[in-house]
This record gives C-alpha cells, structure tokens and sequence, in this order.
C-alpha cells in the first residue's frame, strides 16, 4: 500500500473545503437576501450609474434577471463597481457572486479564473482615431502611439495585429479606462484601442464625439459574458440558464410586454417554459415561473440589447453578431426542455 503525503493529503482537504464552500452560493445569496454584482465602474451601454446611482446597461440587466429568477424581485442587487485589474479577485475571493463586466471568455481565464456562463455580447477589438489624421484603415496606423488599458486582452491582441502586418508602434499603457480615454483626448497617443462596444462607449464621453471614428478593422474575437467561480454547479446552471431564458425568450417571440399573455399559450414550448409544463425551474433550484419572472423584470435579450447598445440607444451599434441565428446572427441558446 502507497502512503500519500501529508501535504498532499492537506493540500486535498483544502481544496475539497473550498469547493464545498462555493457550493452554497444560491443558499449564501437567498440568506442574505440580495445578489453581489460586479459590474464596470462606467462603460454607457453595459454598466453605468446615473447620479441617484440606478444602474444601467445590458451586464446590469443580466444581474437582474438573477435577482428576479432568486427573489420575484429585479431591486434585490448591490452592484459592485470594479477595474478590470480587480474583477477576477473580487470574484474568487467571494466579494461578489457573479461578475457581468464587458469579460472576455478565454481559455486560460475559463480555466483559472472562474468559469464563463454564456456570451452577452459578441464584439471583437477595433480602432478610435481623430478624424482629423484622415486614417481610413487600421493599415495605415504604421508608426502610431496607442493608447490602450491594463489588465486587458488588449494589449496582446494589439501586438499580434501590428506584428502580423508588419507594423511598428508605440504602446503607451494606463491602469483605468478613464485614465486611457483622457490621454487619448489630450493627444498623448494617436489611437485608443479597445473593443468595439467600448469604443462606442468611451467615444459618448468625449468633448467633441464626432470629431472621432471607429475604423473598420476588428482583430480579434472578444466574446463578453458573465463569469462565476468553479465548483459550484448549481450556481453556474442558473446564471447560465438566465442568459439563455432570455435569448429563448426573443426566439419564442416573448416580451416584457406581452409575457403574461404568452404564459396562457397552449404551445408546447411556452408552456414548458412558463411552467405550466413540466418543473425546468426547479430542476434549477428555482421555482416554476423563474422564465417569466425574468422576462416581466428585463425583458427578452433583443429587448436588452436594443435598449441599451442597439440603434435605439446612444450607442446605436447594429446588431450584427448578436441577432438571433435564425435571423443572421451567431446568438444562440439550448433550447428549454
């Protein structure tokens, strides 16, 4: 018989006791009787606090529809601004219980950091510059500055980009977001890179926005969606199955609006998702009506969209990507049955 190590044995114990840990978080979050969100300190879009602090934005209305599956009630979150250097701490060390911040799903952070529970938002890194440089094209950024955040994929992307075309430029780093866009307003840099989404975003804040352009290259997949710690299954089921209620919900044709008509359908899909039909909710932990009470609080994910990055917004982003499969787009989501 094969001894193992005491330290092996100690080592085993305290990983068996973390996860054991992180098992509970829907008991943790119902005992306290509110959800820990931590979103962007400020990016228009996808998480903003106006100056009463209600937050807004499409990563805002996905922690609400958690609350709103867990408690009837979309109020019951306490949004956690964080940098992006501090999201992955503040969510491993239990400070929040779900991040929804603009996060790329990666590899090494889908297996380091947490675990990614869907995408929210396909986007991709792309390119702001002052109009006045007359720059066309991504191409033609030979020799430029760029400003860009830590923390961040960006930094990598941007080098692969230059690198694979040849160019040369200059990296000028900050830690904030804020901190970026300012040196790139005052010049300091020639170009601000940043995903897509947040270029639009950033671009709302500064003095004069038409006097900038986003150029038409983007060089990367950035797929952003909500992230939660490992080892909690059930846990990860349910802010998985939130996003996707909400993309089934537009796909069924379900609105905020119309959600309590559509709950009296005798369609076999409605009624599995209203739970008239079955107990997918509490096959979740949740109850029966989990679907509806989301769809009631934020309504279904185009309605998200459009409200608050869509070409009612703002922002006025297109859809793109983010239309349903079935009408030109990639956003998906298992079917509920």
């Amino acid at each position: 018989m094969k001894c193992v190590p005491f330290a092996v044995t100690l080592a085993l114990a305290a990983g068996l006791a973390s996860q054991a840990a992180h098992a509970q978080t829907l008991k943790t979050v119902k005992d306290r009787g509110i959800l820990s969100c931590g979103v962007s300190p400020g990016l228009p879009g996808f998480a903003t606090p106006d100056d009463k602090g209600n937050w807004t934005g499409i990563d805002v209305d996905v922690c609400r529809g958690i609350a709103a599956a867990i408690f009837d009630d979309p109020s019951k979150v306490k949004f956690v601004p964080l940098s992006a250097k501090d999201r992955f701490t503040a969510l491993q060390s239990g400070e929040i219980d779900v991040l929804s911040r603009n996060t790329t799903w990666t590899l090494s952070r889908d297996t380091q950091l947490g675990e990614f529970t869907g995408v929210t938002y396909y986007d991709g890194q792309g390119f702001l510059v002052k109009k006045s440089l007359k720059v066309n094209s991504a191409l033609e950024l030979n020799s430029a500055s760029v400003c860009v955040q830590t923390g961040t994929t960006t930094e990598q992307n941007l080098a692969d980009y230059f690198k694979g075309n040849n160019m040369k430029y200059e990296v000028i780093a900050f830690a904030g977001a804020d901190e970026t866009v300012k040196a790139y307003e005052s010049g300091r840099c020639d170009v601000f890179t940043s995903d897509v989404s947040q270029l639009y975003a950033e671009r709302l804040k500064l003095a004069n926005p038409a006097d900038h352009v986003v150029l038409p290259e983007v060089i990367s997949k950035e797929p952003l969606g909500p992230m939660v710690r490992h080892g909690d299954d059930q846990w990860f089921g349910i802010v998985k199955w939130v996003l996707f209620a909400m993309v089934n919900a537009e796909e069924l044709g379900v609105t905020q609006k119309n959600a309590d008509e559509m709950a009296k359908s005798d369609k076999p899909d409605l009624k599995r998702a209203f739970g008239t039909d079955g107990n997918l909710g509490e096959q979740l932990g949740l109850t029966k009506d989990w679907f509806g009470r989301i769809v009631k609080a934020v309504g279904n994910y185009g309605e998200a969209y459009e409200r608050n990055v869509g070409i009612g917004s703002k922002l006025q982003i297109a859809r793109g990507l983010n239309r349903l499969w079935n009408k030109g787009g990639i956003q998906y989501a298992p079917p509920m049955r």
